[in-house]
């Protein structure tokens, strides 16, 4: 089986393979098309053991395909896709302000396999280069699209930021529905979780943290 071969070539680079890593760099060609069919079969089983009809019942043929493809290049295409290619620029302006990006995210429970869905804000104060404003949507969206916890997505998304932008004040906010508690469990259509890292000068600077956080209250209150 693929899985089985990719799982190899992990354990042998010493690279773990949970919900919420990227494992792109482990893929040959033809792979992804590979396990695709290899989970189509796997889903089929699912559903027959759910009693199911997968042949006769005209809602359910293809229905295992439908979840392979669904899962490897959607809901969790970010481990399996490379990280979208980001440019840095030089800080010409000299602009030494925090930028704030909102962004929709959406992302898979690995607990119960339910989506996630919410907004994201990222705050960046650039240092001497900076990357496009798209690019900050482009990262937390790639880095969603895996399962995870919310805190462990808040954490790598302000991890990331970091890393591309060396920039030493960086804040991540995600306020998310989740469908393990909406459709299953408590079933609480109201609820909503919020998350916060702050990085550097944002964690220690007090007037600059509340700039952050009354721009998001501002955001809230205008987009909802």
């Amino acid at each position: 089986m693929i899985s089985e071969q990719i799982k190899t070539r992990l354990q042998r680079a010493g690279k773990r393979f949970h919900a919420a890593d990227n494992i792109s760099e482990f893929l040959h060609e033809g792979d992804r098309e590979a396990l695709i069919e290899e989970l189509t079969e796997k889903f089929e089983d699912v559903l027959g053991s759910l009693v199911i009809d997968t042949k006769n019942d005209p809602n359910s043929i293809d229905t295992g395909r439908r979840l392979a493809k669904m899962y490897v290049n959607e809901i969790m295409s970010g481990r399996y896709d490379p990280a979208p290619k980001v440019t840095s620029f030089p800080n010409d302006g000299k602009y030494d302000q925090l930028i704030i990006v909102r962004s929709d995210i959406k992302s898979m429970c690995s607990h119960h396999h339910q989506p996630v869905s919410g907004i994201c804000y990222i705050a960046c104060l650039p240092g001497k280069n900076v990357i496009g404003l798209s690019k900050y949507t482009r990262i937390a969206q790639h880095l969603a699209q895996r399962g995870h916890l919310q805190e462990e997505l808040t954490e790598m998304i302000a991890e990331e930021i970091v890393q591309l932008t060396e920039s030493d004040a960086v804040g991540v906010y995600i306020r998310a529905r989740h469908g393990c508690c909406e459709n299953r469990g408590i079933r609480s259509s109201n609820s909503s979780t919020q998350t916060t890292v702050l990085k550097g000068r944002l964690k220690e600077d007090a007037a600059m943290r509340n700039e952050f956080m009354h721009n998001i209250q501002i955001q809230e209150q205008l987009c909802g």
